[in-house]
């Protein structure tokens, strides 16, 4: 079973980390730090060019790591957050084929302090290249020249290049050389140019493709999977359906990326296309944990111990709780939230959070009770105050109860922390205790066969406890003489505790009529007192015997009955054992 749980842990896992991981390289958007580190690497016109060209080059040695070191000499706060790192690299790019083919840069006759703020590094018919001093003190390639670079570097596109790469194009944006090679009518358009109109149709068909495709593909492998397992039979066809979602929303990220979008175009397809990510991936991770739970239920099936079957649902619910926390620091990341500022507050806030959330917090560590202590399990016959009933699901906020009547009831966790709980279904031994009813005129030799036959029938019985019972006469009833059974049942459930309680009972009336007992009905003798003045006609009231003779004549014939049944010399001073 523990290798069961890892192997799962490792999958749900993986679907976690994989959308997080490509966020890392394409969609996460994180602002550029404005700190003294940076500043070092931005203090005068040289340093930026020299930090913009160092990065790029080893960008183009393979290490796309430095794109990040490049955008931090660009000026992108006219930009949108969420766009922000993605456009920057773009940027960057572009800037650097532009630089690659207007001259060589010689960092030496770069002024460090330029006049008037402003370093000119190439002027074109287009726009110009300028590294400016912001207010800050730092020295960023200009908003200007960011914004006329896509077309500057479209007029320098055959040109080859002064430094650097040996392939003019190798460092283009894809946009770039696609634009390159299209006819001037698809350049031209509304809103968008009319080639980024089909590019983003090409790419939502795409993208529906691979959805339905990948649904498919995994359908088929559920069904397999389904024949060759049993217990996954009520798994449904479509539950890993949302990692076709998730596909989707990767590929037209990725593809609408190349088209080299306007700002608020992009800004709204990221928006949406981050959002769809989140979702498939939350929704993904959800029906993964539901795997896992049918996988672990399975292991735990096969198990004795019941407390897996507590354990597995809790697990269960804790990674889902686990899963909508990470979707929504992820969702909040990728759309450029300061997670941290929002966990602060919740940090400044967390004592009216607190009192806020005293019954979900209760309600939390009752759960956490019940996971420590066990005091019941799944299945359970307990009396939890005034709920009787069998325990059938225990989660982070309540327990449900199946009471005997076939009603649900809902107990919030917090009550089990401070209320007595009998756990019935905990029970060793199943107990037993009735009074049987014989008629008076029953004999004392036939009531001594009687209850040593019972007990016989306790020594015998498979499921009986043999080293505690009792059968004694106990009692004289209004109506029956009365003999205790008190005895217990060694059985697991209540079910097989019926079973044994029928047989043993049907046994005891078998035994009855062998030895010819009568069990005694309920009744009631009415007697009626004459009138006094009949008592004459009666004839004269016999001699009553003395209080004297009474009691020696109750005192003579106990012994006589106590010598006869126990053996016993009554004699005074002469009472001894047989």
């Amino acid at each position: 079973m523990i290798r069961t749980m890892m192997s799962g842990f490792l999958l749900f896992w993986f679907v976690i980390s994989l959308p997080m991981a490509w966020a890392d390289d394409a969609m996460s958007e994180t602002n550029i730090d404005e700190g003294v580190e940076l500043s070092e690497t931005v203090r005068d016109a040289r340093t930026t060019m020299q930090t913009f060209m160092t990065a790029m080059e080893a960008v183009s040695n393979g290490d796309k790591a430095q794109l990040d070191q490049a955008i931090v000499t660009l000026k992108l706060d006219y930009l949108p957050k969420v766009i922000q790192r993605q456009k920057g690299h773009e940027l960057a790019q572009t800037l650097y084929s532009v630089i690659e083919r207007s001259k060589e840069v010689v960092l030496n006759a770069i002024p460090r302090q330029p006049e008037g703020g402003e370093y000119v590094f190439g002027r074109y018919s287009q726009g110009r290249v300028t590294i400016v001093k912001q207010e800050n003190g730092r020295w960023l390639f200009s908003e200007a020249t960011l914004r006329a670079l896509p077309d500057i570097l479209e007029g320098l596109i055959e040109k080859p290049a002064k430094n650097g790469s040996k392939d003019p194009r190798a460092a283009l944006p894809f946009y770039i050389q696609l634009r390159a090679q299209l006819p001037d009518v698809l350049k031209q358009g509304f809103l968008l140019e009319y080639w980024q109109w089909i590019g983003i149709f090409i790419a939502v068909v795409i993208g529906f493709i691979a959805d339905k495709l990948l649904a498919w593909l995994l359908s088929i492998n559920v069904r397999r999977w389904k024949v060759k397992h049993d217990h996954f039979r009520a798994v449904d066809d479509g539950i890993l359906r949302p990692l076709g979602l998730m596909a989707m929303a990767m590929i037209w990220w990725f593809l609408l990326g190349l088209l080299g979008l306007p700002d608020t175009a992009l800004v709204i397809l990221s928006v949406a296309v981050k959002l769809l990510v989140s979702i498939s991936a939350v929704w993904s991770a959800f029906r993964l944990v539901d795997i896992i739970y049918v996988l672990l239920m399975q292991k735990a099936s096969k198990t004795s111990n019941r407390f897996d079957d507590l354990l597995v649902p809790m697990i269960s619910k804790s990674l889902k709780v686990f899963v909508v926390i990470m979707g929504v620091v992820f969702s909040a990341d990728n759309l450029n939230i300061d997670v941290t500022s929002l966990l602060a507050g919740l940090g400044l806030g967390g004592l009216a959070f607190a009192l806020a959330a005293k019954d979900l917090l209760g309600n939390f560590f009752g759960s956490l009770t019940v996971l420590l202590d066990r005091p019941f399990q799944i299945g359970d016959w307990v009396v939890i105050g005034d709920v009787e009933g069998t325990v059938e699901t225990v989660g982070f906020r309540s327990t449900r109860v199946r009471t005997f009547y076939n009603s649900l009831i809902t107990m919030p966790n917090a009550i089990l922390t401070n209320t007595k709980i009998d756990n019935m279904g905990a029970r060793r031994y199943r107990r037993m205790k009735t009074m049987l009813g014989l008629t008076y005129d029953t004999p004392p030799e036939k009531m001594e066969a009687f209850c040593e036959g019972v007990r016989a029938l306790i020594r015998l019985h498979p499921y009986m406890r043999k080293d505690y019972y009792q059968v004694y006469f106990n009692q004289y009833g209004p109506a029956s003489l009365d003999i205790l059974v008190y005895v217990f049942w060694e059985t697991p459930d209540w079910n097989m505790e019926l079973r044994e309680r029928h047989r043993f009972l049907l046994d005891i009336l078998r035994l009855a009529k062998q030895l010819g007992v009568e069990f005694a009905y309920p009744t009631q003798t009415l007697y009626i007192k004459q009138d006094e003045g009949n008592s004459d006609a009666a004839g004269a009231f016999q001699p009553m015997m003395s209080e004297q003779d009474a009691l020696n004549a109750g005192q003579e014939q106990a012994k006589a009955i106590v010598e006869a049944t126990t053996g016993l010399d009554t004699k005074p001073g002469r009472v001894q054992f047989p």
